[in-house]
């Protein structure tokens, strides 16, 4: 038997029932009761679940939890979607086997919102099957569904069954078996330095592989974090090893939470992030909805549970240790090549515990740091390490009333359960070259302090799962070229100033000469640093972020009382001027573009929206190269990972980025 994957399922909002009345696991078995209550998207259909089995194998004890929780019922599927289904393949609903829901989305274009649905359908004859399969019916699409399953891209040494069965279970099973083989032999374990998003899926994926990862984590447990986090924001007391960018589940965590992205996914590697998510409690919701997340509080229990699941699987987590330098045996020939190729034989530690330095050997680590470790990145750059510079992007936060968004986009829906709080996403190239772009939009959400680095304001966005606050903000930001922000030697040594006078990194001034070609790597920190600073004088050198009301910033002038929207960051604003703190050609172009972002959404340029600065961290300012292997090409066994190293842009396609890396990883370490 065969999924069929059927796209275009379109249903007007104000058709789909009410779902006061949710169907019992008794009456999801008569099918006369079909066409008078919706099937639950919790509960059975013809004796088969309805959440995907494969996502809950193992963990049935999950399952029966969530069928008794609440919250499920608000992702029943409407009776009226069956009815759409079998009317249109000309099929009864007794010739169902199951129905997974695949994703929801909404389309808000026209007066008439309409609810999107792709289902993956299995039916109890192979021949009705094919007919469907073969046949037309629009305006549905249909196709098979694909394997979403994960395959690991692992090849088993030679000596080991060389065959790739069809059965994920079964490869993986036979790559846990090479693995302890190989640790009969060798000792030395995979280690990952960072426990954000991408580090916890390359752990985790080494873990399941069978390969006993160590995590080194230079920030604290996760709820420890949250509570310094929270002495940041209530008391404007700072943990440079402890805030919104380290310690356990990343910057990620502090956030809205949200996975989508527009990476290509062949693999559906995403997929797996989320059936990952869900196996460790994240809402059962995130694996259909068009643009999942998951929030703040919901994260921390998640967060918890996957490092549970390292440590279960033989893996350890390491809080309060900083990698401060790598150890490495040079391989290159003097007559070869004037690039010095290098094999990682150890990482020198330090304790934050105790102070204290140590060595540990370390033949392969996935270097997943993130995108505000600048300190790791100096002492990268002085061991010679391939990076270059990169775009990114500069702006600020921008706070309306979230019942503006709502009725903006789905006008006389507003406020329909089902919807939720609206979100946006907007783009506008402006007259002088620059794209300027809504990002990390947060829906009923907050403006918090995400700065990890005293004398320096960073804002940043987050929402709980509910989205139930008074306020939607979104960073508006405009994207800059490395050629904007190129630094020199004496600017970059200056801007480093705190770790030239740290004792554990042992840098000086001439490490951070630069030869070229292009655009000094760090260069961008220089502007980041220098706008971080700028905004944290202006909002009084306490802490609190400047801000101004959309009206004063088009009219470049000083906002003086405070307005409609109640400012949502803490530890609280500062009225101000923000107009000559960004470059001068960023703030023309967000002038420009936020009457332009009024045409599109009506009252998104009121001159009482609020503006709140400064939004620097939107992407590593550089990337650390890697090659075909994802091994750095300078340095053997040093595998750059996910945002940090510049090749993620968020908690999805940093988790995807995660699992490949640890992929690469297991090839090297069992192919030696």
């Amino acid at each position: 038997m065969i999924m069929l994957r059927i796209s275009e399922l379109k249903l007007p909002l104000e058709k789909i029932a009410p779902l006061e009345s949710i169907q019992t696991q008794e009456s999801a078995s008569r099918q006369d009761d079909l066409a008078k209550e919706p099937i639950p998207f919790r509960s059975s259909f013809d004796a088969q679940k309805l959440i995907p089995e494969r996502w809950m194998s193992g963990h049935e004890d999950a399952l029966e939890r969530r069928s008794t929780d609440p919250s499920e019922h608000a992702h029943a599927l409407p009776v009226e979607l069956i009815e759409l289904i079998t009317r249109t393949l000309g099929i009864k609903s007794s010739d169902i086997q199951t129905i997974q829901l695949f994703k929801r989305s909404f389309d808000a274009r026209k007066k008439t919102l309409l609810v999107v649905y792709i289902v993956d359908l299995e039916l109890k004859s192979a021949a009705l099957e094919a007919r469907i399969l073969a046949g037309s019916y629009p305006p549905l699409q249909i196709q098979e569904s694909p394997d979403m399953r994960w395959h690991p891209q692992v090849q088993i040494p030679q000596g080991s069954a060389q065959e790739s069965p069809k059965d994920p279970s079964l490869t993986l099973s036979r790559i846990q078996e090479t693995a302890a083989k190989h640790f009969t032999k060798s000792p030395t374990r995979p280690v990952v330095l960072g426990l954000g998003p991408c580090g916890l899926f390359v752990a985790l994926t080494l873990a399941q592989m069978g390969l006993r990862p160590i995590v080194i984590e230079r920030g604290k447990p996760v709820r420890q974090r949250t509570k310094d986090t929270w002495g940041l924001w209530r008391k404007s007391v700072l943990n440079p090893n402890s805030n919104v960018q380290f310690g356990e589940g990343g910057a990620g965590t502090f956030s809205d939470g949200k996975l989508y992205s527009q990476i290509k996914d062949p693999r559906f590697l995403g997929r797996r992030v989320i059936e990952q998510f869900i196996l460790a409690g994240a809402p059962s919701e995130i694996g259909f909805a068009a643009h999942p997340h998951i929030g703040t509080f919901k994260l921390v229990k998640v967060v918890e549970s996957m490092r549970e699941q390292i440590i279960a699987l033989g893996g350890e987590v390491r809080f309060e240790q900083k990698v401060v330098g790598l150890e490495c045996e040079d391989l290159s020939e003097p007559s070869s090549t004037p690039e010095t190729l290098k094999k990682l034989t150890a990482l020198r530690i330090l304790d934050l515990k105790t102070q204290q330095i140590y060595h540990h050997p370390c033949t392969h680590l996935a270097l997943a740091l993130g995108h505000s470790a600048r300190d790791t990145y100096a002492w990268l750059f002085k061991q010679k390490v391939p990076m270059q510079a990169k775009a990114f992007s500069v702006g600020f936060r921008i706070e309306h009333p979230q019942s503006l968004i709502d009725a903006s986009r789905w006008g006389q829906h507003a406020g329909h359960p089902l919807l939720g709080a609206a979100d946006y996403k907007l783009v506008h190239h402006s007259s002088n070259q620059r794209a300027v772009y809504s990002f990390c939009m947060c829906p009923g959400g907050t403006v918090v302090a995400a700065t990890s680095e005293p004398g320096r304001v960073v804002t940043n966005g987050m929402s709980q799962y509910s989205r139930n606050e008074r306020n939607a903000n979104a960073a508006l930001v405009v994207g800059i070229e490395p050629e904007d922000f190129q630094a020199s030697t004496e600017d970059i040594a200056h801007t480093f100033t705190e770790e030239l006078q740290d004792p554990h990194l042992n840098l000086r001034k001439e490490d951070f000469e630069f030869t070229g070609p292009g655009v000094h790597p760090l260069s961008g920190i220089v502007l980041q640093r220098k706008l971080e600073s700028e905004a944290f004088v202006m909002g009084g050198s306490n802490y609190k972020a400047p801000a101004q009301w959309v009206g004063d910033f088009l009219a470049n002038r000083s906002s003086k009382a405070m307005g409609p929207v109640e400012p949502s960051y803490k530890p609280g604003v500062e009225l101000a001027n923000l107009t000559p703190l960004l470059p001068s050609e960023c703030t023309q172009a967000l002038q420009e573009a936020l009457p332009a972002f009024g045409k599109k959404i009506k009252g998104f340029d009121t001159p009482e929206a609020l503006l709140t600065g400064v939004e620097t961290r939107t992407s590593a300012v550089l990337r650390i190269t890697r090659d075909e292997s994802l091994q750095s090409p300078g340095v053997r066994g040093l595998f750059p990972a996910g945002e940090g190293a510049g090749f993620a842009g968020g908690i999805l396609s940093a988790g995807v980025d995660g699992i490949r890396v640890a992929e690469a990883m297991a090839n090297a370490i069992l192919n030696g």
